[in-house]
């Protein structure tokens, strides 16, 4: 009997994702004995200043990937949102997982969603890419940051620190916290983090084993999606500094991507979409990051650097 070890974060949302893989592993490969290793990473434990201050989303995976690389693990889980646009050498992701709900969730203990919310409101987040669509839509709004695990931020919103905060729908649902949902936000008005809802699989390139036993869990639409998504994302420059959205959609062979890069600082935005051939979804990614390029995306990425970041 092989066993296999994940790696993953202490979050319970990273280890009920984590737990899910191994659920999945198991009912494929008769036998399998799957454990979690769980373990504490940079990104976790520094919550009083931004993602970029203190070296991006990849803080959430070097541990982990040290881990592999000392043969402690076979391999890891991750938000694939948080992962960077090009993984470290000696590295590979052999199995994206079925997206599940994509949308941003407004949470709020008073208010049914971002129109209803009174002139001065404080809404949490320490995302970009969300600061950049709220002041769009409600420039009126105090933004407050706001970092830690999914329950620690709605532990601070019960305490009355916010009157509203934005959460990843996806993150929510998979805690059994579905009924704090007051409204998603969803395309086409409000779009998404790249890859926003899908759990990847990263292990070590040269792991053989551990690589076919988890590409079996690759769902092709949800990889040809989000590699688009990632394209453009990596045709930008982007990071945790960019405030970049991107959602693309596949229906049949027919790829659509719309993709957004916007001001944090004021709510400007540039906004692009293309359509293509699903084979060909880094191309289409390239395309939209183009157009967005051309339209002056380049100021917005310029002016982000060295802000907050993004985590759900």
């Amino acid at each position: 009997m092989k066993t296999l070890r994940i790696a993953t974060r202490k979050s319970p949302l990273a280890l009920w994702q984590s737990e899910h893989v191994a659920d999945r592993l198991r009912a494929l490969h008769q036998g399998l004995v799957v454990t979690l290793v769980p373990m504490s990473t940079r990104g976790d434990e520094v919550l009083d200043r931004s993602l970029a201050a203190i070296g991006g989303k990849g803080l959430f995976l070097k541990e982990l990937e040290l881990a592999m690389l000392r043969e402690e693990a076979d391999c890891a889980v991750h938000s694939l949102k948080d992962v960077p646009m090009e993984l470290e050498p000696g590295f590979a992701m052999p199995a994206i997982l079925e997206r599940a709900d994509y949308a941003d969730a407004f949470v709020s203990n008073a208010f049914d969603g971002i129109d209803a919310l009174p002139t001065g409101a404080r809404v949490g987040t320490s995302s970009l890419r969300r600061q950049a669509q709220l002041r769009a839509l409600r420039p009126d709004l105090e933004l407050r940051d706001l970092r830690g695990n999914v329950n620690t931020r709605l532990g601070r919103l019960d305490a009355g620190e916010y009157d509203a905060i934005i959460l990843a729908c996806a993150g929510l649902q998979r805690l059994g916290l579905d009924a704090r949902i007051r409204a998603r936000l969803e395309s086409p008005y409000w779009l998404p983090a790249p890859a926003q809802g899908a759990i990847a699989i990263e292990c070590r390139e040269d792991d053989l084993s551990t690589r076919e036993l988890c590409a079996a869990l690759d769902h092709a639409a949800t990889r040809t999606c989000v590699e688009a998504e990632r394209g453009m994302n990596r045709a930008l420059h982007g990071s945790c500094h960019v405030p970049v959205a991107a959602y693309a959609r596949l229906d049949g062979e027919h790829l659509r991507l719309d993709g957004q890069v916007g001001s944090a600082s004021d709510g400007r935005a540039v906004r692009a979409h293309g359509e293509g051939r699903g084979d060909a979804p880094e191309c289409l990614g390239i395309e939209v990051a183009q157009k967005l390029l051309e339209q002056g995306a380049g100021e917005f990425i310029a002016d982000s650097l060295g802000d907050v970041g993004d985590q759900d």
